[in-house]
């Protein structure tokens, strides 16, 4: 009795797995293929972004932007991914007793109404581990994501140490 009612679950689960797809139909997307393309966070704006590589192969970057909140509920940015830097992190850089340092920051609370600075000295988004496919003059991809889920993305140009562009960089050769 019981291998009979397995088997007829079994049965129910694999007909009811394909009900109502046609096989010429795509799969529907997985949460990882939603996920590549965030969707903007309602009231957040990026803009200014920037990376920069680091001076040695190996070492980290950093990331700088601005972001505004124009309207809704006060929120908190949980992560920021960087498209070409396999880890980033939050830092706030600190003064104590006249030494700089920087200590990482679990999420950033923004407001409406205000603007949150991600800028040397200060709030920075350090990268590491930075794929040899970024490069000077180019730019890539600035994704954060709220405390709610929500993400927002920009564009970063990509820059040397010193905020060097490609083209100042190699007019600086000249």
């Amino acid at each position: 009795m019981r291998k009979l009612m397995l088997a007829g679950l079994s049965a129910l689960a694999l007909g009811l797995a394909g009900c109502g797809q046609n096989e010429s139909e795509p799969a529907a997307a997985t949460s990882e293929t939603a996920d590549a393309t965030p969707e903007s966070a309602p009231g957040i704006t990026l803009t200014d972004a920037v990376v920069r590589l680091p001076v040695m192969a190996g070492s980290p970057g950093a990331a700088y932007f601005t972001v505004s909140q124009g309207s809704g509920a006060p929120r908190r940015i949980a992560g920021v991914y960087v498209e070409g830097a396999e880890r980033a992190e939050m830092h706030e850089t600190v003064t104590a007793n006249g030494v700089s340092s920087m200590k990482p920051v679990k999420d950033v609370g923004i407001e409406p109404g205000k603007t949150v600075e991600f800028k040397p000295g200060g709030m920075h988004v350090m990268l590491f581990d930075i794929a040899d496919t970024l490069k000077v003059g180019g730019t890539t991809e600035v994704t954060i994501t709220l405390d709610n889920g929500d993400k927002a993305s920009v564009p970063a140009r990509i820059e040397t140490v010193g905020g060097m562009s490609g083209m100042d960089h190699n007019m600086s050769k000249m």
